[in-house]
């Protein structure tokens, strides 16, 4: 949920500097079950503009309305939204209404931390009841330093007050080593997903970032002189340069990162050559990073064209980062999302 949040504040912040007013809707709380968990959130302006949605669209109705009086009073206010005979998801959201002034200290904080690749934190302060309270609002903490969103009254301590945590860790990032049609497409579902996209392409492929909508990087390098500092955990890197040379140089120059998935296209005997090709070069290498390879690239759902291809591999990227394994979700017994 970071990038849905870096969205938030970023229009927050520009709505601020042109003048225009903006409440912050946090869904703190849940009775049931709901279209989305707690913890997600979105903005509305003062002229009724949403910036991301908490459902599916029926709730962001009412939380217009409601917003209204925030707006008008200036002051952050609880709302409930029963579900179980509108939504048909047999759930209660209590939702957090406040108004979001960020200022210039938090603005570039933030901006910082997502830039270092940090994490932070999201502290929701509420009531499980409708109503207005001075004391509600949000806080967002940033290493040793607490950031309040609205001009709420110091609550930290109030046993009164119940508080909704969220650790927020990096924005996801998908390194796309390739610049071919394949890996265009890819960009864009991904960009599409939330992802921050990072290009890589040949020095002599004439490409630029132009050609990749939704790219938030573009370079055009060597292997060896691919900067993998900024590889971590939260990164998930394709290799699709279609030249099995380069993928090899690539993988070698990969194993002093950490990212959390490596994907290869082609059939499964090029993975094995490449891999088996990479291990004389690399026998160091550790059990985690050789887990972290998957090739082919992404999962069996028939995928034929360049865009049915890169819905396969970040379905696949997503099982891996959250840990599920793929079934149909008519095939699975219980809740869809854990508690």
């Amino acid at each position: 949920m970071t990038h849905e949040f870096k969205e938030i504040v970023k229009e927050g912040i520009e709505a601020k500097e042109n003048g225009v007013k903006s409440v912050l809707v946090s869904v703190v709380d849940l009775d049931g079950s709901s279209y989305r968990r707690p913890g997600v959130r979105m903005l509305i302006l003062d002229n009724e503009t949403m910036v991301g949605a908490v459902s599916g669209g029926c709730v962001e109705k009412e939380i217009i309305l409601q917003s209204k009086s925030v707006f008008k009073t200036g002051e952050a206010k609880m709302m409930t939204y029963d579900g179980r005979y509108r939504l048909g998801c047999e759930g209660v959201l209590y939702i957090l209404i406040e108004p979001f002034n960020p200022n210039e200290v938090f603005k570039k904080s933030f901006f910082k931390c997502l830039k270092k690749r940090q994490s932070f934190q999201l502290l929701s302060y509420y009531q499980k009841k409708e109503g207005v309270n001075s004391k509600y609002g949000s806080v967002v903490k940033i290493e040793n330093a607490s950031f309040q969103l609205n001009n709420m009254r110091n609550t930290e301590n109030d046993i009164s007050l119940s508080v909704f945590k969220q650790k927020m860790p990096a924005c996801f990032k998908l390194v796309i080593v390739g610049a071919e049609h394949d890996a265009v497409k890819l960009c864009q579902f991904a960009a599409l997903t939330g992802w921050e996209v990072t290009i890589l392409a040949g020095i002599k492929e004439y490409k630029s970032i132009k050609e990749f909508s939704g790219a938030n990087e573009f370079y055009a390098t060597t292997p060896e002189a691919f900067n993998v500092s900024n590889i971590d955990n939260q990164t998930a890197v394709v290799l699709m340069t279609h030249n099995f040379a380069y993928d090899l140089r690539y993988l070698i120059r990969l194993k002093e990162a950490i990212p959390n998935y490596i994907g290869l296209l082609g059939p499964t005997k090029r993975r094995e050559d490449l891999i088996s090709q990479f291990i004389e070069y690399c026998p160091e290498v550790s059990s985690e990073f050789l887990e972290s390879i998957h090739g082919p690239a992404g999962l069996n759902i028939g995928s034929e064209t360049p865009q049915e291809i890169a819905i396969s591999i970040i379905s696949e990227i997503l099982c891996i980062i959250r840990n599920k394994e793929p079934i149909s979700l008519s095939k699975k017994t219980g809740r869809i999302h854990s508690l």
